[in-house]
């Protein structure tokens, strides 16, 4: 499936409004790790309260013991930080990385606006070094925007 057709297939999820937020996420999760080789492991985080960090969302993948990452901590805390997309060819060169498996050799975090606020971000492992394009980049921005339009303000926060 292409990513045109991916845009599709996340628009339709969206719109489902008979179904969750956290259903709407799963499904969303579902979706790009089932179709995109070489996304291992797919999730959401959203910022704690009003708390310094961040809680793990629904995700699709191994399990994680990391359902709580503080601001500044690992590839997510620093985007929590920086407002900015972090792409990692390859995990061993970061110093900053926080490791969830052995299998993972790259990741790419793209964080969620609401309001110009960061609420939160999609969080994905790949087991290949080097994966992630610019086509990546641009295609999970397009989710995140999509994503923000369906996190109630008042209950975005974890």
């Amino acid at each position: 499936m292409s990513l045109q057709e991916l845009k599709l297939e996340i628009r339709s999820i969206v719109a489902q409004d008979n179904k969750s937020v956290d259903k709407r996420l799963l499904l969303i999760c579902e979706l790009l790790e089932k179709h995109i080789p070489y996304y291992n492991w797919v999730g959401f985080y959203f910022k704690n309260g009003d708390r310094d960090e961040l809680k793990l969302g629904p995700y699709v993948g191994a399990p994680t013991d990391h359902t709580i990452i503080p601001f500044g901590k690992g590839i997510c805390g620093q985007v929590a930080v920086s407002n900015q997309n972090f792409v990692v060819p390859d995990v061993k060169s970061q110093d900053n990385y926080i490791a969830c498996s052995i299998t993972v050799k790259a990741e790419i975090v793209v964080p969620i606006f609401i309001d110009g606020e960061n609420i939160g971000q999609i969080d994905i492992d790949s087991n290949t070094i080097n994966p992630f394009t610019e086509e990546d980049e641009r295609f999970l921005e397009y989710v995140c925007k999509k994503v923000g339009k369906i996190i109630p303000v008042d209950t975005y926060i974890y």
